[in-house]
C-alpha cells in the first residue's frame, strides 16, 4: 500500500524553525517528484515547494522563498522541508504529495498520492 506520512509539525514562536519530514512506504520515493502544500483555515490549498525525483529541480512559492528549503534523501525514502523565520501566516496544515513523471523540472501539480498532513502553528 502506497503511503506518505508527514511529521515534524508543532507549535513554534514567530521567527522560529521547524523541519517537516515526508516519509514514504510501499513505494520507492526516488522515482517521484514531491510537492509540499499547505492549507490554512478558510483558505485554499497552496502549493509551496516541490523537488524533482533526482533533487536537481526545486521550486518555491513567493510566500516562502528564501525561508523554506526542500531536500530529499532517497536512501531514507524521505523528503524534508526546512522552515526558518516562521511567521504567524505560515500557520496551516502541511501535506506532502508524490507524482511520478518523466519531466525533469518539478511543478505544483497534478499529484497522485497524498499524505494526511501535519499541523504547524506559529504563535507567541
Amino acid at each position: 500500500q502506497l503511503q506518505l506520512v508527514e511529521s515534524g509539525g508543532g507549535l513554534v514562536q514567530p521567527g522560529g524553525s521547524l523541519r517537516l519530514s515526508c516519509a514514504a512506504s510501499g513505494f520507492t520515493l526516488g522515482y517521484y517528484h514531491i510537492g509540499w502544500f499547505r492549507q490554512a483555515p478558510g483558505k485554499e490549498r497552496e502549493g509551496i515547494s516541490c523537488i524533482s525525483s533526482s533533487g536537481g529541480s526545486t521550486n518555491y512559492a513567493a510566500s516562502v522563498e528564501g525561508r523554506f528549503t526542500i531536500s530529499r534523501d532517497n536512501a531514507k525514502n524521505t523528503v524534508y522541508l526546512q522552515m526558518n523565520s516562521l511567521k504567524p501566516e505560515d500557520t496551516a496544515i502541511y501535506s506532502c504529495a508524490a507524482r511520478r513523471t518523466i519531466q525533469t523540472i518539478c511543478s505544483m501539480g497534478p499529484y497522485d498520492y497524498w499524505g494526511q498532513g501535519t499541523q504547524v502553528t506559529v504563535s507567541s
